[in-house]
């Protein structure tokens, strides 16, 4: 959507005041012995209490409030009593819901407790290039560049990017235009950000896959090669200078 006036500016704070408060403490939450369906249940009452209904849940019809993977899972897993997180797992929360007809989107990946498996290279580069891209973000940028900077960093970093997944507009809905939000550069897509834009902006940083594949329950992604991926997402507003990032709070940079 396009920011016009002042009610919808704070229609959209809101929503992304609920999703990152949400992302924050179910990350102060999470702990190894836990299942992601107990974490999943408390960031849904969160929401719920805000007033807020899961976007997967509402759109999709997703078995979950929110998703949550682990480890060896990309994206889109299913919360569930018989996962237990252990010590040192990479976990990866991903918190969008509607209110008040405004909807949000932001995610985080993070490790369980200490880094035992050493994921924690793979985490600060997601966090960087996500920083670094929203950054570079203003009315007139053309998305490949962007796509451009989070492809090369990443390798920089001697890491991958996953190519068939996405950050999307936002807004009035889950997914809006601009849909292809790619971490490479498409030299196809001429498109350009525009200002008072809304935008969900992610990084999908890889250890050794560069697709991500569904799995047979429909909904969890891993890997074409296998590997770790880490992800980051912040709701922001596209304007003439530095974004506002509307998901700011959930701490994810921190």
């Amino acid at each position: 959507m396009s920011i016009t006036t002042e009610s919808e500016l704070i229609g959209m704070q809101k929503a992304s005041e609920a999703v990152a408060f949400a992302l924050k403490e179910m990350r102060n939450f999470a702990k190894p012995g836990m299942t992601t369906k107990e974490l999943d249940n408390y960031g849904g009452k969160i929401l719920k209490d805000m007033g807020a209904k899961s976007a997967p849940y509402e759109t999709y019809g997703f078995p979950g409030w929110t998703c949550i993977s682990v480890n060896n899972e990309f994206c889109h897993g299913i919360p569930s009593e018989k996962r237990i997180l252990n010590e040192g797992d990479l976990i990866n929360i991903d918190v969008s819901a509607e209110l008040d007809g405004f909807w949000s989107d932001n995610g985080g990946s993070f490790v369980i407790g200490e880094d035992i498996n050493q994921h924690q290279k793979l985490i600060e580069a997601s966090k960087e290039i996500l920083k670094k891209a929203i950054y570079n973000i203003k009315g007139g940028v053309r998305i490949s560049d962007i796509g451009h900077i989070m492809e090369t960093e990443a390798k920089k970093r001697g890491f991958k990017v996953i190519k068939n997944l996405t950050g999307h507009g936002i807004g009035r809905s889950l997914h809006e235009a601009p849909h292809e939000i790619v971490n490479y550069r498409d030299k196809f897509n001429l498109t350009r950000f525009k200002k008072n834009a809304v935008v969900a902006i992610e990084t999908f940083i890889s250890t050794n896959s560069t697709y991500a594949e569904t799995l047979q329950d429909g909904w969890t992604m891993v890997g074409n090669k296998g590997g770790f991926m880490a992800q980051h997402e912040h709701t922001i507003v596209v304007t003439e200078g530095k974004p506002v990032i509307l998901t700011e709070m959930n701490g994810i940079w921190n």
